[in-house]
């Protein structure tokens, strides 16, 4: 009898800690993403007046994010990274969200009956987290946060 203590572990060894107070700082190409995930003008015009926060608490793997957005629900999302949640996208659709480790990011793809999107999530320093959008048609969209 061979006993090891051999485990395989995917999550980067220095990993990023996202937990802390965010508020959106900057957009990049944002409507143009939203428009190719099918949100309407009048959706995607009020979206330029929101502004957005996220809150996060990081426990390892374990994540709890809090989106506050003016005039919006807003949601909340509870996940551990390389697993799976639902949620409803901003355009109304039911999705699910599949997320993994792709080194020090989070990367969650969106899935809805009609497209699929996905979000990567970096810390660019200590003060910045950036959450990069790939559309279905392949635009590429920056959101910027600054810690609060």
């Amino acid at each position: 009898f061979i006993q090891s203590n051999l485990s395989f572990d995917l999550k980067p060894e220095n990993m990023a800690n996202f937990h802390g107070n965010w508020k959106l700082n900057d957009s990049e190409h944002f409507d143009k993403f939203m428009e190719d995930c099918n949100v309407g003008v009048l959706k995607r015009k009020a979206a330029k007046l929101v502004s957005s926060e996220h809150h996060i608490v990081q426990d390892g793997d374990k994540m709890s994010v809090k989106v506050i957005a003016t005039g919006q629900p807003g949601k909340n999302q509870e996940y551990v990274v390389g697993g799976s949640f639902a949620e409803k996208e901003f355009q109304g659709e039911d999705a699910e969200v599949f997320t993994e480790w792709d080194g020090d990011r989070i990367k969650e793809t969106h899935k809805t009956q009609n497209f699929t999107y996905t979000l990567i999530r970096e810390l660019q320093d200590a003060d910045t987290m950036i959450i990069h959008l790939q559309s279905p048609k392949e635009t590429t969209a920056k959101r910027i946060y600054k810690r609060m």
